[in-house]
């Protein structure tokens, strides 16, 4: 098994380059305020499809966008897509292992990730990075197709008193190849709404912690966390040709209520 090595400071600040970089990014999508860029797999290279996504949050300060990144229980109250969530165990004052499966568009399978997340503070935004890991108790599952999360994750930026950007930056082979379709849908309309959705949440969110355990952020108070620990010995890499690839080209979209939608990962 390949060894787990935690992002240091350097790692940190070469993902916030990325999400500012605009070199080699093609825009698909941008008005009111969000925006999505892409790139395609090469031909003849791995299924890894990179998608870089941007939403101003008039309203909404860097903080509580960053408790809301954090926060699972409400993670689960304003995600449509979430089929489960949680978190597994800590490794440290700032990383953590965790659980997430979502809703993909019909008629794809449903997919899940165990990622190791890691947090960081880097001239005042904040940056949360997380790549797919093995957990002995987190096999993949025969109801969902486990996805690897390559390098994935957010960055906060405050841009005033009451207000910030949030960018969405990931590189993650779905272990299939999916249909154009997908892709098309997922940048036109999925990513966009998914990311208001988020703006949404996060404007409510002050509101709903006062009334749900308000003092309770682990992720900013680690003495509070009631995770068991892991040790990083006890995780392994989760590369994408130990596990089964499915072709899914040749579905064709099926139409869906306008409340059932999907495809965005954690």
């Amino acid at each position: 098994m390949e060894p787990v090595q935690l992002p240091d400071e350097a790692a940190f600040r070469a993902f916030r380059a990325q999400c500012e970089a605009d070199q080699d990014w093609q825009c698909r999508y941008n008005r009111d305020g969000v925006a999505v860029w892409g790139q395609l797999p090469s031909p003849g290279a791995c299924a890894v499809h990179r998608v870089k996504c941007r939403v101003e949050m008039p309203g909404v300060t860097a903080a509580t966008a960053y408790d809301v990144l954090h926060d699972a229980d409400y993670r689960r109250k304003w995600d449509p897509n979430v089929i489960e969530t949680h978190d597994i165990a800590r490794i440290n004052d700032n990383a953590d292992v965790g659980y997430y499966s979502w809703k993909c568009p019909k008629p794809l399978k449903n997919r899940d990730v165990v990622t190791l997340r890691s947090w960081y503070v880097v001239d005042k935004s904040y940056v949360i990075v997380h790549f797919s890991v093995k957990h002995s108790k987190y096999p993949p599952r025969k109801d969902l197709v486990r996805a690897v999360s390559l390098w994935a994750g957010y960055l906060v930026q405050p841009t005033g008193n009451s207000s910030c950007t949030l960018t969405y930056l990931a590189q993650v082979d779905p272990k299939g190849s999916l249909p154009k379709w997908v892709v098309n849908k997922s940048s036109q309309y999925l990513a966009p709404k998914m990311l208001k959705k988020m703006h949404k949440a996060c404007l409510k969110y002050p509101s709903w912690k006062q009334e749900h355990n308000a003092p309770l952020k682990p992720w900013l108070h680690p003495e509070q966390s009631q995770l068991p620990t892991v040790a990083l010995s006890e995780l392994a890499l989760q590369h994408s040709s130990s596990l089964e690839n499915i072709d899914e080209s040749g579905l064709n979209e099926v139409q869906e209520e306008r409340g059932d939608t999907s495809g965005s990962e954690n």
